[in-house]
């Protein structure tokens, strides 16, 4: 299959930012600070890979060429609780940022109060949507807990799962300014940034299933997995590197605060070539989960290869 990842991404972007507009208050609804602050960040410009994760896995799971029904609110879904995370993560409490996909942050524009709440609502109305998915109650039940596990500090009953993207963030804070190791940064990056991407194609896989004539096969999920662990993990890891090596105009956001504020990154620990190396091989080994699904996956491996040769 010839797949083209800047059509991939351009038909994703397209996708989500129909459903967002679908689903967020318009700018005109009382009290219009706080959705404007919600539409701001949100409609900023960002690439919308989680979206476009969890749509493709759909797709690739459901095998029928077509987009799944309610994958579009879903993966929108994802994207309003990426976008709540980063006005949280911009707050001068957290990283004190005043720069995101090339604009000002939310809290600069409409003050740290509405930002917090504008934070706070995109993640209800996420879940919101989740809740109302055109999907059997059993498919939402396990998105629900898919998503609530990987976003929160990664406990609950039965969790088979590691600290998820709050979690991370803790140990991101309290680590900070103490000389990192692997261990740490690669527990911080897994949780933080990683678990939000595993779940957008685990959870994209679960409503995939339901499209078609079988019970939920655990096969196929744990594959999904282990790609979306890989490919998550890479993801910070180029991330990381770019923030060394990209100014701030091209990143859109501020470079090099990690170098500044000491942070754990992966540069840091192994230096920049090895990165470069160590994303490449986990990528590789995301490709290796994905075989049995032979041809059906190769937008989601173009996606992956995306992740460690994008440039900001």
């Amino acid at each position: 299959m010839n797949v083209s990842v800047q059509n991939i991404l351009q038909t994703g972007v397209e996708i989500t930012d129909a459903a967002l507009e679908r689903l967020l208050p318009s700018p005109d609804t009382l009290p219009h600070s706080i959705h404007r602050a919600m539409r701001h960040s949100t409609f900023a410009g960002g690439k919308r890979l989680r979206p476009i994760l969890a749509m493709e896995a759909a797709r690739m799971v459901a095998g029928t060429g077509e987009l799944p029904q309610g994958a579009a609110e879903l993966g929108s879904a994802l994207e309003m609780i990426h976008t709540y995370s980063l006005i949280h993560d911009d707050l001068p409490a957290l990283d004190n940022d005043d720069l995101r996909r090339g604009k000002p942050t939310c809290h600069v524009v409409f003050g740290e109060a509405i930002a917090i709440l504008a934070g706070d609502a995109l993640q209800t109305l996420a879940f919101q949507t989740l809740a109302q998915l055109p999907a059997p109650p059993s498919t939402t039940v396990s998105i629900l807990r898919e998503i609530s596990l990987a976003i929160g500090t990664g406990v609950g009953p039965n969790s088979p799962l590691p600290p998820g993207m709050i979690g991370g963030q803790v140990v991101d804070i309290e680590s900070e300014g103490v000389p990192p190791t692997a261990e740490l940064v690669e527990s911080i990056h897994r949780a933080k940034t990683g678990a939000l991407i595993t779940t957008s194609i685990v959870s994209g896989g679960i409503l995939g299933l339901a499209q078609i004539d079988h019970d939920f096969h655990a096969d196929a999920i744990g594959r999904l997995r282990t790609f979306g662990e890989k490919a998550g993990l890479a993801f910070q890891i180029v991330d990381d590197v770019l923030d060394m090596t990209q100014s701030s105009e091209e990143l859109g956001k501020t470079a090099g605060k990690d170098t500044a504020s000491i942070k754990a990154t992966w540069p840091a620990v192994f230096g920049i070539d090895r990165s470069i190396q160590d994303a490449e091989e986990l990528i590789a080994d995301a490709f290796a989960a994905l075989s049995p699904f032979a041809e059906k996956a190769d937008p989601l491996k173009a996606l992956a290869s995306y992740l460690v040769e994008r440039k900001h």
